[in-house]
């Protein structure tokens, strides 16, 4: 199979085109300096996992659209969303989520395995980050990837089949354009 400039080039097995191994990336990025780093095997901080959550406690603060995308997928995955904001996207009326119309409080944390915090405030994300550190919650903080406990990566999905996409949070660009062509080839 021929892949076009820029895709990761890979070999397939059986009919299910499941990746086997990634052997090379073809380089439309061949200067970016995380595809170098990739290259020269230097190591990313972050361990790559795919969670269980069906019906886990997941905390959402903000309610505007980085907020619905990960809330989208955490309803996906089965989470019992929490989305706490003064006012929201309308689209979240239509989720099945439980809505809190007012700001963020520390003891919001409790009883929540992840926080995802999607304010446009960087302050507010800044705070949210520190008290989740300190309650030993794992948070996602929308505007800076140094902050994160984890990253999400971007993904495809096809039947039973996930492919995850992280730069570790260094070129959500280059994420994004390979999950595109990704998606096109499958």
């Amino acid at each position: 199979m021929r892949l076009p400039t820029g895709i990761l080039k890979a070999s397939y097995v059986g009919p299910s085109m499941m990746c086997q191994q990634f052997r090379a990336l073809r380089s439309d990025y061949g200067n970016d300096r995380l595809l170098r780093q990739v290259r020269d095997n230097v190591t990313l901080k972050h361990y790559p996992v795919f969670l269980d959550l069906q019906d886990r406690p997941v905390l959402v603060v903000g309610a505007g659209k980085v907020a619905l995308r990960k809330t989208r997928g955490l309803v996906e995955a089965g989470a019992r969303v929490t989305v706490i904001a003064p006012e929201w996207e309308s689209e979240f009326e239509a989720l099945p989520v439980s809505l809190v119309p007012r700001r963020f409080r520390v003891a919001d944390l409790a009883g929540h395995v992840l926080v995802f915090a999607a304010t446009n405030d960087r302050l507010t994300n800044h705070r949210i980050g520190i008290a989740a550190n300190g309650k030993g919650v794992f948070a996602n903080i929308a505007d800076s990837a140094g902050e994160c406990g984890f990253i999400v990566p971007a993904r495809v999905q096809r039947g039973g089949v996930q492919i995850a996409i992280s730069t570790g949070g260094e070129n959500p660009r280059l994420s994004a354009e390979l999950r595109k062509k990704l998606d096109q080839i499958l």
